[in-house]
């Protein structure tokens, strides 16, 4: 008998025939299953194992290493790396939002748009994102995978989503069920069909003893986003803490071993010689007891009820040393035994600690108690800071796939696209996320000032040794779609007005003409421009009126007024 799976599925029961009939016909033919980093367990149908698979092993460890997360993200260090990871990720603006919706890529009309950014909005407020998405981008990190159950309304499934409920990742499994069959041509055993599901237990135990192994969860009732790392075998999804295991360890044996030693070589100890003369060494050991217990006060403070109480019965690492010594030698003597050096010198330990950070990706400087903060220039942004920025935004694209998922399940269920359509448009939909720091500002900022500085410089030649089109990619570094926007804006705003408040002559097509017009923008008569005049080669040259185009120098003509040489007398 079939199992029909709970929740609701995005295709209907025909489109689910017309796929299953095109992938017997004509399905491109394999033997392994599809590759995929979301830790889904491949079982094998129509067989013993199909049914009671032995995942016992990997859910186990999976369930202790969820576990293990979440203990290692409860220590001082790392949670301290974790909050400035988080804090880096999801900032929030004045208006309490910290992610946007950018369609700029998509083709669709504005209405589509308009619609497509309502329900984004919609699943925002699901998520309480607002409120809850710092702690939301947390759990993802310190987890590595994250679940939701999508609520909907079976009667009424144009409604959308109605409700987000959270899913612990210790109950719940993807598993991905996989059907063989044998080519008759080859002999070999290739892939027929697949099947994915999730299989829900709410007692975290899935394997062979329990009869029951857990519910099945239809594929679109359950949102899962991964970290996408995985083991070694490609078996299991692992967390960005994976990597702290091992030093916070060695951290932690460091300063366990630091305190031990500390405590038992910080303090000076008295070693006693006890004179035992010809005694033998049965009644030697009883005087040295004797003179042990006669001499010995062991008085200990109780910070709880106040009180100072005997407590000679308990031995202790910081006790004084008692050593008989024979008839001849010295006699009873007490030396002192210096305690250890140099025990302020912490280097081993924050060695382990750099180490820890090193693993998190976190630059060291963040972490440093009362380091300062400057904003700087980009060209003072350390390669640490640049590396972090990095993995930031490597984070949060991880992260929007959870709005992709949501947003795909809410657009198809109102019917504002379709499947094919979303998997069309997804790759131009992205999201940005509200940033704390201007280091993207500040290197933008500082690349435009040094491109129009060049452009300074080569505008004189322009058109003689540069084309300007060649200007626009190779200076101003603009794509072929960004000059024709550019081109489109400037011919659909005014021109700019000139110092005088008059607006300025635009050139005609031909070039021989200028069409002005009045104060109130009405069009004037043109004014033809005065034919170049040709330069006689030597000619000496001066700045025009207009202060950037050269003109041949005019030879002066002596003023009426000047004193001649003829008129002037020899002296």
């Amino acid at each position: 008998m079939a199992i029909t799976l709970f929740g609701i599925t995005l295709t209907t029961k025909k489109d689910r025939l017309k796929q299953e009939q095109s992938s017997n016909n004509d399905q491109l033919k394999s033997f392994v299953p599809e590759t995929t980093d979301d830790g889904a367990v491949v079982i094998q149908s129509g067989s013993y194992y199909g049914t009671y698979v032995d995942m016992e092993g990997v859910v186990r460890n999976e369930i202790e290493l969820i576990t293990r997360y979440r203990e290692m993200a409860m220590q001082p260090e790392l949670e301290t790396a974790i909050d400035e990871i988080v804090n880096e990720a999801i900032v929030a603006d004045d208006d309490g939002k910290s992610v946007d919706i950018n369609l700029d890529g998509i083709q669709n009309s504005e209405g589509v748009k308009k619609r497509i950014r309502a329900e984004f909005d919609y699943i925002l407020r699901l998520l309480n994102f607002g409120n809850m998405g710092y702690d939301i981008f947390k759990r993802w990190y310190v987890d590595g995978r994250i679940f939701y159950h999508i609520m909907v309304d079976e009667k009424k499934p144009l409604n959308g989503i109605q409700e987000l409920r959270y899913i612990d990742p210790r109950r719940i499994r993807k598993v991905r069920e996989i059907e063989k069959t044998m080519d008759p041509a080859t002999g070999v055993e290739i892939i027929k069909k697949s099947k994915e599901y999730f299989l829900f237990n709410d007692r975290g135990v899935i394997g062979p003893q329990s009869a029951n192994m857990g519910s099945r969860i239809a594929i679109d009732s359950v949102v899962n986003v991964n970290s996408g790392l995985m083991d070694s075998k490609r078996a299991m999804v692992i967390s960005y803490l994976h990597k702290a295991i091992k030093p916070l360890n060695q951290l932690r044996m460091m300063e366990d071993a630091t305190v031990i030693y500390r405590i038992s070589r910080a303090p000076e100890r008295r070693i006693f010689y006890i004179d035992v003369g010809d005694m033998n060494t049965i009644k030697a050991e009883q005087y040295l007891r004797d003179v042990m217990t006669r001499y010995r006060n062991k008085l200990v403070y109780d910070s709880v009820t106040g009180e100072i109480k005997d407590d000679r019965k308990f031995m202790s690492m910081l006790e004084d040393i008692w050593l008989p010594r024979r008839e001849g030698s010295v006699g009873t003597q007490i030396d002192t035994l210096r305690g250890g050096e140099n025990l302020g010198k912490m280097e081993d330990v924050e060695y382990f600690q750099q180490k820890l950070y090193n693993s998190l990706g976190v630059p060291v400087t963040r972490l440093i108690p009362q380091q300062g903060f400057s904003l700087g220039r980009s060209n003072e942004i350390t390669r640490d800071e640049l590396k972090f920025m990095k993995f930031i935004q490597r984070l949060r694209s991880k992260f929007s796939t959870l709005f992709d998922d949501l947003l795909r399940i809410q657009l198809v269920l109102k019917k504002i696209c379709t499947e094919e359509e979303w998997q069309y448009i997804k790759e131009d939909i992205w999201y940005d996320f509200k940033k704390d720091n201007n280091f993207t500002e500040l290197k933008e900022a500082e690349l435009i000032a040094n491109r129009i500085q060049t452009l300074n410089f080569v505008d004189p030649y322009v058109g003689r040794y540069y084309s300007k089109e060649w200007v626009q990619k190779n200076v101003l570094m603009l794509t072929d779609e960004e000059i024709e926007e550019m081109q489109k804006q400037i011919d659909e705003e005014p021109a700019p007005p000139a110092m005088d408040g008059s607006i300025p002559p635009q050139m005609g097509a031909g070039g021989n003409a200028a069409a002005t017009v009045d104060q109130n923008g009405n069009p004037m008569a043109p004014i033809p421009m005065a034919p170049a005049t040709p330069v006689v080669p030597g000619t000496p040259m001066v700045i025009g009126p207009d202060g950037m185009t050269p003109v041949p120098q005019q030879p002066q003509v002596p003023s009426k007024f000047e004193l001649q040489p003829e008129d002037m007398e020899v002296l």
